[in-house]
Protein backbone atom coordinates (compact mmCIF):
# COMPACT_ATOMS: atom_id res chain seq x y z
CA UNK A 1 0.00 0.00 0.00
CA UNK A 2 1.39 3.35 -1.10
CA UNK A 3 1.09 5.96 1.58
CA UNK A 4 0.87 10.22 0.71
CA UNK A 5 3.56 12.01 -1.16
CA UNK A 6 6.79 9.91 -0.05
CA UNK A 7 5.33 6.86 -1.09
CA UNK A 8 5.75 5.10 2.08
CA UNK A 9 4.59 1.37 2.06
CA UNK A 10 3.12 0.15 5.45
CA UNK A 11 3.86 -3.78 6.17
CA UNK A 12 1.91 -5.21 8.67
CA UNK A 13 3.94 -6.48 11.64
CA UNK A 14 3.17 -10.35 12.15
CA UNK A 15 5.75 -13.29 13.83
CA UNK A 16 6.69 -13.34 10.22
CA UNK A 17 9.16 -10.15 10.88
CA UNK A 18 9.42 -10.44 14.74
CA UNK A 19 11.86 -12.59 16.13
CA UNK A 20 12.23 -13.21 20.11
CA UNK A 21 8.89 -13.25 21.04
CA UNK A 22 6.33 -15.88 21.78
CA UNK A 23 3.33 -14.68 21.35
CA UNK A 24 1.93 -11.36 19.25
CA UNK A 25 -1.29 -9.61 21.26
CA UNK A 26 -3.47 -7.50 19.07
CA UNK A 27 -4.18 -4.66 20.99
CA UNK A 28 -6.65 -1.82 20.09
CA UNK A 29 -4.06 0.30 19.08
CA UNK A 30 -1.56 -1.91 17.59
CA UNK A 31 -0.04 -5.40 18.27
CA UNK A 32 2.08 -6.15 21.82
CA UNK A 33 4.58 -8.66 21.97
CA UNK A 34 5.06 -11.19 24.69
CA UNK A 35 7.46 -13.44 26.28
CA UNK A 36 5.09 -15.36 27.98
CA UNK A 37 2.19 -17.03 26.21
CA UNK A 38 -1.01 -16.10 27.39
CA UNK A 39 -1.80 -20.16 28.78
CA UNK A 40 1.18 -19.58 31.02
CA UNK A 41 0.11 -15.76 31.90
CA UNK A 42 -3.09 -16.90 32.95
CA UNK A 43 -1.39 -18.75 35.93
CA UNK A 44 -0.16 -15.96 37.54
CA UNK A 45 -1.91 -12.75 38.13
CA UNK A 46 1.35 -11.56 39.44
CA UNK A 47 1.73 -7.83 38.36
CA UNK A 48 5.40 -7.35 38.20
CA UNK A 49 5.29 -10.55 36.11
CA UNK A 50 2.93 -8.92 34.13
CA UNK A 51 5.04 -5.92 33.45
CA UNK A 52 7.90 -7.26 32.92
CA UNK A 53 7.28 -10.27 30.66
CA UNK A 54 5.57 -7.91 28.06
CA UNK A 55 9.12 -5.18 28.15
CA UNK A 56 10.01 -6.98 24.80
CA UNK A 57 13.94 -7.82 26.19
CA UNK A 58 15.21 -9.83 23.19
CA UNK A 59 12.92 -9.19 20.64
CA UNK A 60 13.46 -7.44 17.55
CA UNK A 61 11.89 -6.71 14.23
CA UNK A 62 13.92 -8.62 11.39
CA UNK A 63 14.24 -7.84 7.77
CA UNK A 64 15.56 -7.24 4.11
CA UNK A 65 14.96 -4.15 2.30
CA UNK A 66 16.44 -1.64 -0.37
CA UNK A 67 14.85 1.51 1.71
CA UNK A 68 16.79 4.08 3.16
CA UNK A 69 14.36 5.50 5.27
CA UNK A 70 12.31 3.42 8.10
CA UNK A 71 9.72 4.84 9.91
CA UNK A 72 8.36 2.90 13.02
CA UNK A 73 5.13 4.18 14.96
CA UNK A 74 5.24 2.28 18.95
CA UNK A 75 3.35 3.53 21.70
CA UNK A 76 5.70 3.06 24.75
CA UNK A 77 4.14 2.33 28.30
CA UNK A 78 6.80 3.53 31.02
CA UNK A 79 6.16 2.57 34.61
CA UNK A 80 7.18 4.84 37.69
CA UNK A 81 7.24 4.55 41.44
CA UNK A 82 6.30 7.00 43.36
CA UNK A 83 9.43 8.92 45.22
CA UNK A 84 11.76 7.02 43.06
CA UNK A 85 13.94 8.63 40.14
CA UNK A 86 12.38 7.74 36.89
CA UNK A 87 14.61 5.50 34.64
CA UNK A 88 15.96 6.78 31.02
CA UNK A 89 12.68 6.01 28.70
CA UNK A 90 13.64 2.67 25.86
CA UNK A 91 16.30 2.86 23.74
CA UNK A 92 15.31 1.69 20.28
CA UNK A 93 18.90 0.03 18.03
CA UNK A 94 18.73 -0.22 14.69
CA UNK A 95 21.30 -2.68 13.58
CA UNK A 96 21.82 -3.11 9.86
CA UNK A 97 23.84 -5.95 8.52
CA UNK A 98 25.01 -6.96 12.06
CA UNK A 99 26.24 -3.34 13.00
CA UNK A 100 24.59 -0.98 14.78
CA UNK A 101 23.96 1.93 12.94
CA UNK A 102 21.55 4.48 14.98
CA UNK A 103 19.76 4.97 17.79
CA UNK A 104 15.97 6.41 19.14
CA UNK A 105 13.68 6.73 21.79
CA UNK A 106 9.47 7.27 21.39
CA UNK A 107 7.60 9.71 22.81
CA UNK A 108 4.24 9.93 23.41
CA UNK A 109 2.76 6.56 25.04
CA UNK A 110 1.29 5.74 28.57
CA UNK A 111 3.01 6.06 32.20
CA UNK A 112 1.98 3.96 34.72
CA UNK A 113 2.89 5.57 37.99
CA UNK A 114 2.67 3.06 41.00
CA UNK A 115 2.75 4.11 45.04
CA UNK A 116 4.54 1.40 46.83
CA UNK A 117 3.61 2.56 50.05
CA UNK A 118 -0.36 2.78 49.44
CA UNK A 119 -0.39 0.54 46.54
CA UNK A 120 -2.48 2.85 44.22
CA UNK A 121 -1.56 3.02 40.70
CA UNK A 122 -2.12 5.82 38.12
CA UNK A 123 -2.07 6.26 34.53
CA UNK A 124 -1.91 8.92 32.17
CA UNK A 125 -2.34 8.22 28.64
CA UNK A 126 -0.84 9.89 25.17
CA UNK A 127 -0.64 9.29 21.85
CA UNK A 128 2.15 6.84 20.10
CA UNK A 129 5.12 8.29 18.56
CA UNK A 130 7.13 7.64 15.67
CA UNK A 131 10.43 6.81 14.78
CA UNK A 132 12.63 7.95 12.26
CA UNK A 133 16.01 6.02 10.94
CA UNK A 134 17.00 7.90 7.81
CA UNK A 135 20.26 7.73 5.43
CA UNK A 136 20.30 4.12 5.22
CA UNK A 137 22.63 3.07 2.30
CA UNK A 138 19.97 1.73 -0.90
CA UNK A 139 21.24 -1.24 -1.26
CA UNK A 140 19.93 -4.69 0.19
CA UNK A 141 20.26 -5.70 3.47
CA UNK A 142 19.20 -7.19 6.97
CA UNK A 143 17.54 -4.59 9.14
CA UNK A 144 17.00 -5.02 12.49
CA UNK A 145 15.37 -2.78 14.55
CA UNK A 146 16.34 -4.36 18.77
CA UNK A 147 12.96 -3.19 20.89
CA UNK A 148 13.78 -1.57 24.22
CA UNK A 149 14.20 -4.25 27.35
CA UNK A 150 13.09 -1.97 30.26
CA UNK A 151 10.06 -0.58 28.77
CA UNK A 152 6.28 -2.22 27.10
CA UNK A 153 6.03 -0.87 23.67
CA UNK A 154 2.99 -1.66 21.38
CA UNK A 155 3.83 -1.83 17.83
CA UNK A 156 1.21 0.38 15.48
CA UNK A 157 2.99 0.33 12.26
CA UNK A 158 6.00 -0.04 9.96
CA UNK A 159 7.01 2.00 6.82
CA UNK A 160 9.70 1.94 4.24
CA UNK A 161 10.56 3.32 1.27
CA UNK A 162 11.02 0.24 -0.07
CA UNK A 163 8.77 -3.68 0.10
CA UNK A 164 10.67 -5.47 3.00
CA UNK A 165 10.77 -8.85 3.10
CA UNK A 166 11.28 -11.44 6.35
CA UNK A 167 14.61 -11.78 7.27
CA UNK A 168 16.10 -15.19 7.28
CA UNK A 169 17.87 -16.95 9.86
CA UNK A 170 17.58 -20.64 9.09
CA UNK A 171 21.06 -21.27 9.18
CA UNK A 172 21.31 -20.23 12.85
CA UNK A 173 20.56 -22.37 15.79
CA UNK A 174 18.20 -20.58 18.18
CA UNK A 175 19.63 -20.27 22.08
CA UNK A 176 16.86 -20.71 24.52
CA UNK A 177 17.45 -18.49 27.53
CA UNK A 178 15.80 -17.78 31.07
CA UNK A 179 16.64 -15.57 34.45
CA UNK A 180 16.09 -12.54 36.31
CA UNK A 181 16.04 -8.72 35.75
CA UNK A 182 20.29 -9.11 35.01
CA UNK A 183 19.15 -11.25 32.19
CA UNK A 184 16.98 -9.06 30.97
CA UNK A 185 19.08 -6.13 30.58
CA UNK A 186 18.46 -4.16 33.66
CA UNK A 187 21.00 -1.06 33.82
CA UNK A 188 21.81 -1.59 29.89
CA UNK A 189 22.02 1.43 28.25
CA UNK A 190 20.21 -0.56 25.12
CA UNK A 191 18.80 -3.81 23.81
CA UNK A 192 22.09 -4.88 22.05
CA UNK A 193 24.15 -4.08 24.96
CA UNK A 194 22.15 -6.30 27.92
CA UNK A 195 24.39 -9.47 27.99
CA UNK A 196 22.55 -12.05 26.54
CA UNK A 197 22.31 -10.21 23.69
CA UNK A 198 25.95 -9.40 23.62
CA UNK A 199 26.66 -13.54 23.96
CA UNK A 200 24.39 -14.26 21.24
CA UNK A 201 25.89 -12.35 19.21
CA UNK A 202 29.74 -14.06 19.84
CA UNK A 203 27.82 -16.99 19.31
CA UNK A 204 25.92 -16.17 16.03
CA UNK A 205 22.77 -17.84 17.39
CA UNK A 206 18.72 -16.16 17.28
CA UNK A 207 18.20 -15.14 20.75
CA UNK A 208 14.90 -16.02 23.04
CA UNK A 209 14.97 -14.26 26.09
CA UNK A 210 12.62 -15.26 28.85
CA UNK A 211 14.94 -12.86 31.40
CA UNK A 212 12.49 -11.65 33.87
CA UNK A 213 12.63 -9.12 36.53
CA UNK A 214 12.13 -10.27 39.99
CA UNK A 215 10.31 -13.35 38.12
CA UNK A 216 13.11 -16.10 37.87
CA UNK A 217 11.38 -17.79 40.51
CA UNK A 218 11.10 -21.77 39.29
CA UNK A 219 7.49 -21.30 37.88
CA UNK A 220 6.22 -24.33 36.82
CA UNK A 221 4.68 -22.10 34.17
CA UNK A 222 7.45 -20.89 32.55
CA UNK A 223 9.49 -24.33 33.01
CA UNK A 224 6.57 -25.78 30.73
CA UNK A 225 7.25 -22.37 28.34
CA UNK A 226 10.86 -23.49 28.21
CA UNK A 227 9.47 -27.37 27.40
CA UNK A 228 7.32 -26.09 24.74
CA UNK A 229 9.82 -23.62 22.95
CA UNK A 230 11.85 -24.96 20.03
CA UNK A 231 15.37 -24.88 20.96
CA UNK A 232 19.00 -25.45 19.58
CA UNK A 233 20.22 -24.24 23.02
CA UNK A 234 19.01 -23.80 26.50
CA UNK A 235 20.35 -22.26 29.45
CA UNK A 236 18.75 -21.23 32.91
CA UNK A 237 20.57 -18.48 35.33
CA UNK A 238 18.92 -19.41 38.67
CA UNK A 239 19.26 -17.83 42.38
CA UNK A 240 19.73 -14.32 42.77
CA UNK A 241 14.97 -13.39 42.83
CA UNK A 242 14.64 -16.62 44.68
CA UNK A 243 16.91 -15.04 47.68
CA UNK A 244 16.18 -11.35 47.41
CA UNK A 245 11.69 -12.40 47.20
CA UNK A 246 12.67 -14.69 49.89
CA UNK A 247 10.30 -16.77 48.08
CA UNK A 248 11.22 -20.27 49.77
CA UNK A 249 13.35 -22.41 52.04
CA UNK A 250 16.58 -24.57 51.28
CA UNK A 251 14.08 -27.95 51.89
CA UNK A 252 11.66 -26.69 48.76
CA UNK A 253 14.91 -25.12 47.10
CA UNK A 254 16.32 -28.12 45.87
CA UNK A 255 13.19 -30.20 44.86
CA UNK A 256 11.70 -27.19 42.47
CA UNK A 257 14.95 -26.65 40.79
CA UNK A 258 14.64 -30.55 40.01
CA UNK A 259 10.79 -30.39 39.05
CA UNK A 260 12.16 -27.14 36.65
CA UNK A 261 14.77 -29.30 34.71
CA UNK A 262 12.78 -32.38 34.73
CA UNK A 263 9.80 -30.23 33.15
CA UNK A 264 12.64 -28.82 30.50
CA UNK A 265 13.83 -32.14 29.51
CA UNK A 266 10.14 -33.84 29.00
CA UNK A 267 10.36 -31.45 25.82
CA UNK A 268 13.78 -31.41 25.46
CA UNK A 269 15.85 -34.55 26.71
CA UNK A 270 19.15 -34.18 24.63
CA UNK A 271 19.51 -30.39 23.90
CA UNK A 272 22.60 -29.15 25.83
CA UNK A 273 21.38 -27.41 28.74
CA UNK A 274 23.33 -24.69 30.87
CA UNK A 275 22.46 -23.90 34.88
CA UNK A 276 24.09 -20.71 35.56
CA UNK A 277 24.45 -20.13 39.46
CA UNK A 278 23.88 -16.63 40.69
CA UNK A 279 26.99 -13.80 40.20
CA UNK A 280 28.33 -12.25 42.55
CA UNK A 281 26.15 -9.45 44.71
CA UNK A 282 27.36 -8.42 48.18
CA UNK A 283 24.24 -7.80 49.35
CA UNK A 284 23.28 -11.27 49.24
CA UNK A 285 26.05 -13.71 49.40
CA UNK A 286 25.76 -14.30 53.09
CA UNK A 287 22.34 -12.38 54.05
CA UNK A 288 18.63 -13.88 53.00
CA UNK A 289 16.27 -11.96 51.81
CA UNK A 290 14.04 -9.91 51.16
CA UNK A 291 15.54 -7.48 49.49
CA UNK A 292 14.46 -3.60 49.26
CA UNK A 293 14.89 -0.33 48.17
CA UNK A 294 17.54 1.43 50.50
CA UNK A 295 15.54 4.33 52.21
CA UNK A 296 18.92 6.64 52.64
CA UNK A 297 19.90 6.33 49.02
CA UNK A 298 16.42 7.09 48.29
CA UNK A 299 16.64 9.97 50.20
CA UNK A 300 19.21 11.17 48.34
CA UNK A 301 17.70 10.69 45.23
CA UNK A 302 19.40 7.31 44.23
CA UNK A 303 18.24 3.96 43.65
CA UNK A 304 19.65 1.23 45.91
CA UNK A 305 18.80 -1.97 47.28
CA UNK A 306 19.65 -3.69 50.56
CA UNK A 307 19.02 -7.44 52.26
CA UNK A 308 16.69 -7.28 55.11
CA UNK A 309 16.86 -10.45 56.52
CA UNK A 310 19.47 -11.99 59.03
CA UNK A 311 22.38 -14.05 58.28
CA UNK A 312 21.36 -15.94 61.74
CA UNK A 313 18.07 -16.78 59.82
CA UNK A 314 19.87 -19.37 57.40
CA UNK A 315 20.03 -21.90 59.80
CA UNK A 316 16.10 -22.18 59.59
CA UNK A 317 16.19 -22.57 55.82
CA UNK A 318 16.71 -19.29 54.60
CA UNK A 319 18.46 -18.57 51.38
CA UNK A 320 21.88 -17.05 50.50
CA UNK A 321 23.81 -16.78 47.31
CA UNK A 322 26.63 -18.78 48.64
CA UNK A 323 24.28 -21.82 49.21
CA UNK A 324 22.50 -21.54 46.26
CA UNK A 325 25.57 -22.07 44.26
CA UNK A 326 26.91 -24.83 46.19
CA UNK A 327 23.34 -26.49 45.69
CA UNK A 328 22.72 -25.90 42.23
CA UNK A 329 26.52 -27.17 41.63
CA UNK A 330 25.64 -30.36 43.69
CA UNK A 331 22.25 -31.03 41.78
CA UNK A 332 23.91 -30.50 38.28
CA UNK A 333 26.81 -32.96 39.41
CA UNK A 334 24.09 -35.85 40.81
CA UNK A 335 21.95 -35.27 37.59
CA UNK A 336 24.90 -34.89 34.80
CA UNK A 337 25.58 -38.81 35.38
CA UNK A 338 22.67 -39.74 33.06
CA UNK A 339 22.01 -36.58 31.41
CA UNK A 340 25.41 -35.57 29.80
CA UNK A 341 24.16 -32.49 27.85
CA UNK A 342 23.54 -30.29 31.45
CA UNK A 343 26.34 -28.68 32.23
CA UNK A 344 27.04 -25.94 35.21
CA UNK A 345 28.15 -22.30 35.13
CA UNK A 346 29.57 -20.91 38.61
CA UNK A 347 28.30 -17.31 38.21
CA UNK A 348 31.29 -16.50 40.01
CA UNK A 349 32.84 -17.04 36.67
CA UNK A 350 31.14 -14.51 34.54
CA UNK A 351 31.68 -11.42 37.25
CA UNK A 352 33.12 -12.13 40.64
CA UNK A 353 34.85 -10.44 43.86
CA UNK A 354 37.35 -8.82 41.87
CA UNK A 355 34.76 -7.69 39.15
CA UNK A 356 33.06 -5.90 41.63
CA UNK A 357 36.01 -3.89 42.66
CA UNK A 358 36.56 -2.92 39.55
CA UNK A 359 33.08 -2.53 37.67
CA UNK A 360 30.51 -2.29 41.19
CA UNK A 361 26.88 -2.39 40.99
CA UNK A 362 25.66 0.87 40.54
CA UNK A 363 22.44 -0.09 42.52
CA UNK A 364 24.04 -3.47 44.97
CA UNK A 365 21.98 -5.45 42.55
CA UNK A 366 22.16 -5.06 38.72
CA UNK A 367 25.20 -4.39 36.60
CA UNK A 368 25.70 -1.09 34.47
CA UNK A 369 26.96 -1.57 30.93
CA UNK A 370 30.46 -2.44 31.30
CA UNK A 371 29.75 -5.10 33.40
CA UNK A 372 26.89 -6.55 30.67
CA UNK A 373 29.44 -6.39 28.30
CA UNK A 374 31.96 -8.20 30.20
CA UNK A 375 29.51 -10.69 31.39
CA UNK A 376 28.44 -11.36 27.94
CA UNK A 377 31.67 -11.78 26.34
CA UNK A 378 32.76 -14.12 29.10
CA UNK A 379 29.33 -16.35 28.16
CA UNK A 380 29.86 -16.15 25.10
CA UNK A 381 33.52 -17.50 25.10
CA UNK A 382 32.83 -20.02 27.77
CA UNK A 383 30.10 -21.28 26.26
CA UNK A 384 30.32 -20.97 22.49
CA UNK A 385 33.81 -21.71 22.61
CA UNK A 386 35.59 -24.82 21.52
CA UNK A 387 34.59 -27.32 23.66
CA UNK A 388 32.32 -25.58 25.27
CA UNK A 389 28.07 -26.55 26.10
CA UNK A 390 27.02 -24.47 23.24
CA UNK A 391 30.29 -24.97 21.20
CA UNK A 392 28.83 -27.23 18.25
CA UNK A 393 26.57 -24.41 17.67
CA UNK A 394 29.34 -22.75 15.64
CA UNK A 395 30.15 -25.86 13.63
Amino acid sequence: MTNGPHHWITTPITQAILHGALELETTARGVRPHRLPARARAQCNDPQLAMVESQPSGVRLVFRTTSSAIELDVLPTRYLYAGVPPRPSGVYDLVVDGQLVQQARATGGDVVTIDMGTGAVSKQSSEPGTLRFSGLSSHEKTVEIWLPHNETAELVALRTHARLEPGRAESRKVWLHHGSSISQGSNAPSPTTIWPALAASIGQVELINLGFGGSALLDPFTARTLRDTPADLISVKLGINLCNTDLMRARAFTPAVHGFLDTIREGHPATPLVVISPLYCPIHEDTPGPGAFDPDALAAGKISFKATGDAAERKTGKLTLRFIRDELQRIVTQRAGDDPHLHYVDGLTLYGETDFAELPLPDQLHPDGPAHGRIGERFGRLAFGHGGPFGAARD
